[in-house]
């Protein structure tokens, strides 16, 4: 590929902040949060405010209808333009019409219910979905202008419980037109697992332009001074899913009508592995790529939310995480749309 741009592409800065959202006093931090992070990325006074709105009535929603309310803060760039990007989850008794729950006076709580309402107006962009009996996603971004075009992957992960720092991370970078994504597990838990991954990280933003497998490679020798991690490395091609990894991390592909499952070969990242090898798998405009660590298991089905396969990547990987992802493990998912 020559001297083709490695960029990065739309997507996240940087992991973010989770909170758990049980009590009332919870909120107020969450709003604390992102008014920092807003001022951070650039967010004028106005646009802080009305993210301020955005996060109060997310947080608030939590406390007051959800059960196990969780909710990431993070801020996201797309190209030159800066934003905050909120994800809020609960497994609580979710809506049955999310249209009808977003207009102002609608309460489920004896309160006034404007809450999903003041949402939608002061976010630039909103995505949600919700299902009775399991619970509600909801993703929102605050822009300094408008909101810029969907992302067409995205990711999450969070720390298992008890640690502070979480050993699975994600990468995106465009590599000339076409989108290159990484998802890696640092072998263990705690900070030396984080240390590992950041290094990855690094390696994969570093990595000169080639095809999976070369980048794998790349990354095999450039963090040999870590404890080592699994990785896998994705590039969506036109029509095609270019594949390539190391160890536990599972790969998916997901369409209308199939769930197929991706080759990673046995290995860790900078201590052991044979050849690495790279796989080519057809993949029709709109599908979706799945790849997450062994902290989520592999037993989900998108038939099990209907209309979810249609929805923003941050949306089926929150989701993802919430439903599959396991406490005792550190756990990553990371969702792509073919185009």
């Amino acid at each position: 590929m020559g001297a083709v741009a490695v960029t990065r592409a739309s997507g996240l800065v940087d992991g973010g902040l989770w909170f758990r959202l049980e009590e009332a006093g919870a909120v107020s931090a969450v709003r604390r949060a992102a008014q920092e992070i807003g001022a951070e990325v650039g967010l004028d006074e106005g646009k802080v405010g009305g993210l301020a709105i955005v996060a109060t009535e997310l947080a608030s929603n939590l406390v007051k209808h959800a059960d196990e309310g969780r909710l990431l803060v993070r801020p996201v760039r797309s190209g030159e333009a800066a934003g905050v990007e909120l994800v809020a989850i609960d497994a609580g008794p979710g809506m049955s019409d999310l249209t009808r729950s977003a207009r102002d006076g609608h309460s489920t709580a004896g309160t006034l219910g404007i809450g999903l309402g003041a949402i939608a107006r002061q976010a630039g962009w909103l995505d949600m979905s919700s299902v009775e009996g399991r619970g509600t996603v909801a993703v929102a971004q605050v822009w300094p202008g408008p909101a810029p075009e969907p992302f067409a992957a995205s990711a999450v992960s969070r720390a298992m419980s008890g640690e502070e720092v979480c050993g699975d991370g994600y990468v995106v970078r465009t590599v000339g037109d076409r989108l290159q994504v990484l998802v890696s597990d640092g072998l263990g838990h705690g900070p030396l697992a984080a240390a590992a991954t950041r290094a990855v990280v690094q390696a994969f933003h570093a990595a000169p332009p080639g095809p999976p497998a070369a980048v794998v490679e790349h990354l095999h020798r450039s963090v040999r001074h870590t404890r080592g991690a699994a990785v896998a490395v994705a590039q969506l091609d036109d029509g095609e899913i270019r594949y390539a990894g190391l160890g536990n991390i599972s790969g998916f592909l997901v369409d209308d009508t199939t769930r197929r499952g991706l080759v990673s070969l046995p290995g860790i990242t900078g201590h052991q592995r044979r050849a690495v090898r790279e796989y080519g798998y057809p993949a029709a405009p709109g599908a979706l790529l799945i790849m997450h660590s062994d902290g989520v298991v592999d037993r989900w089905n998108l038939d099990d939310y209907p209309g979810l396969r249609g929805r923003s990547p941050q949306l089926v990987a929150a989701t993802l995480l919430r439903d599959a992802g396991v406490r005792r493990d550190d756990a990553c998912v990371l969702v792509a749309r073919t185009s």
